[in-house]
């Protein structure tokens, strides 16, 4: 008979030839366990999903009563359901008032893809200017727009008419011009280890795109819900995109995305095609209902409030020669080591030490560090004793 680890290998198509590989039996708050009733503490938040950490009382009882009353009832869009429309408006009041109309999809790659759609509709223009190192899912379309050449070639041709610019320099704003149908854009780019927009150039990006009539689109699949201190990142640059999209943390846990718009801009997908963008299990009725909740705890237990507090602590006590340079955004740390085999090494130690922490996709030499925002500051400073042990037992 083969084992849990066997089945795993041979039936669950893999993503890499090293996988974590541990066996997860059981999440609670910022701990999960293994099979051998192993404890670890996550770190990563399963990649800024579980921002509240796992398993919250209040989430688990709104899927299981949302489960007992109904599942996926028809496709998307077609029959009004409560857990979507009451979670839209939740989250929508939290918003700019030009951000006023969901369209919930399965993942943030999805939104992504919607988000392109949207642009192409309501300008009629195809150029879409994206940005090096920039992530924004794996799907055909969010692939076009990633911002490394190693992770696209294999997959072309890919889309046309995309053109990828420089973060953070004045030749992006330049190259908007009158064919441009949209500007995609991180608030803060999360897979190259943590890099913010300069205010002022985020500013004028969006001036730039006011004057050609260009779609300015947010992702803030990795960066919302308030990872870098506010709930939204783009609170902090006093920019608001015309199409945000969000995933991750948006479900509570559960599998759930969405681009968000203005209602007028959304309403051009209703016809000429009719259905311009659908999907079967989009916004599905327990995500939603999940989504809502996990909202709700995260604004009532005022978490955000800390965030900054702790940024303060991961800053003043993650301090090693090993490490090169660190950069954060709120509860959201990269630490850069001398090569990508050495942060590898470090990541491995970390999770022999019982705690998970990974890489960046563009920073293969960063480790991460992305913790739930509950997490008190007696588990953080047990959190960055651990690095450090890690770190030291590595280079010894």
């Amino acid at each position: 008979m083969q084992s849990n680890r066997q089945l795993f290998l041979n039936h669950v198509a893999q993503t890499s030839t090293q996988p974590i590989g541990i066996e997860m039996v059981k999440a609670s708050g910022i701990h999960l366990w293994d099979v051998n009733e192993k404890s670890y503490l996550d770190m990563i938040s399963g990649f800024s999903v579980c921002n509240i950490g796992h398993s919250h009382p209040k989430v688990v009882k709104a899927v299981q009563d949302q489960a007992a009353e109904y599942m996926h009832l028809i496709v998307y869009g077609e029959f009004i359901e409560s857990p979507q429309t009451t979670y839209s408006k939740y989250l929508t009041e939290q918003l700019p008032e030009s951000l006023n109309c969901v369209y919930f999809t399965n993942s943030g790659a999805e939104a992504t893809e919607g988000a392109m759609k949207l642009a192409k509709r309501v300008t009629g223009k195809s150029k879409i200017i994206a940005f090096k190192n920039a992530y924004h899912g794996s799907t055909q379309g969010a692939l076009s727009v990633m911002g490394d050449e190693y992770w696209r070639n294999a997959f072309r041709p890919l889309l046309p008419d995309i053109f990828h610019e420089e973060f953070n320099v004045q030749s992006a704003i330049d190259s908007i011009d009158k064919n441009t149908a949209c500007v995609i854009i991180e608030t803060v780019q999360a897979e190259s280890g943590i890099i913010k927009p300069n205010r002022e150039w985020l500013k004028a990006l969006r001036k730039k795109c006011n004057e050609y009539c260009v779609l300015l689109i947010f992702d803030e699949i990795q960066a919302g819900f308030g990872r870098t201190g506010s709930l939204f990142a783009f609170e902090q640059f006093e920019v608001v995109p015309d199409i945000l999209l969000l995933g991750k943390a948006l479900g509570g846990g559960m599998p759930l995305g969405a681009f968000i718009a203005d209602k007028r801009l959304m309403s051009t997908l209703t016809s000429n095609p009719v259905l311009g963008h659908i999907t079967t299990f989009g916004g599905h009725p327990v995500s939603c209902a999940a989504g809502k909740a996990a909202l709700e705890v995260l604004l009532d237990g005022k978490y955000i409030d800390t965030v900054f507090e702790k940024e303060k602590i991961l800053i003043d006590l993650i301090k090693h020669s090993a490490i090169v340079s660190s950069r954060t955004a709120g509860l959201w740390m990269s630490l850069q080591f001398a090569s990508a085999e050495l942060n590898q090494t470090i990541v491995h130690q970390c999770v022999k030490n019982g705690l998970i922490t990974d890489w960046f996709l563009f920073a293969p030499d960063r480790l991460r560090i992305a913790p739930p925002l509950i997490i008190t500051e007696e588990e953080l400073r047990n959190m960055c004793a651990i690095i450090l042990k890690s770190i030291e037992e590595v280079i010894k």
